[in-house]
């Protein structure tokens, strides 16, 4: 997940978004840890939630076949969800998964758990470079100022996640624009 030969040159690596980036932001971009929990956190008294967008066997996007070294048109399993603190979206994540990587996973039973909840509970779980796009519109259609990326390895198994932050978060949380 560089942006060697093949790479969308509009996901970067995190240190390279670091310069635009406003130090509030960066707290939220830039943690390895849970986002879950930090949304959980960040909300206090409001209720969290996922809200299940989409899930579904397709053909990932191609610089999201690029990120998993996949051939052109292969399909995976692929997710899509909302995070939402009193039902309102703060973020949007999108999972992909090559079918030869599930291995017996069952990430079709998580429903509107956080992908997160599981992932973080796996031993030996490897999470990749951060890299981040300051311009996420056209890799999805939630509209927000920053989308980070990194891909997760257990074992044989490979996962890429993305999140969008959204403006919604942005106001709630009385973040800058950037």
């Amino acid at each position: 997940m560089s942006n060697g030969p093949g790479s969308d040159p509009r996901w970067r690596p995190l240190a390279a978004a670091r310069p635009a980036m406003s130090a509030a932001w960066w707290q939220w971009v830039a943690s390895r840890d849970s986002l879950t929990a930090r949304l959980i956190s960040a909300g206090g008294q409001r209720a969290f939630r996922v809200r299940l967008l989409d899930q579904r066997l397709g053909r990932p996007r191609r610089d999201e076949a690029l990120a998993l070294g996949l051939p052109p048109a292969r399909h995976a399993w692929l997710r899509e969800v909302a995070l939402c603190l009193d039902e309102r979206p703060w973020v949007v994540a999108r999972s992909v998964v090559p079918l030869s990587g599930l291995h017996g996973q069952r990430l079709d039973r998580l429903g509107e758990r956080s992908l997160g909840s599981w992932l973080f509970r796996q031993p030996d779980l490897e999470r990749g470079p951060l890299e981040v796009s300051a311009d996420p519109a056209p890799f999805h259609a939630a509209s927000g100022p920053w989308a980070r990326r990194s891909l997760f390895r257990h074992r044989r198994f490979a996962l890429l996640v993305q999140e969008f932050f959204l403006e919604r978060m942005a106001d709630d949380l009385g973040l800058p624009s950037r």
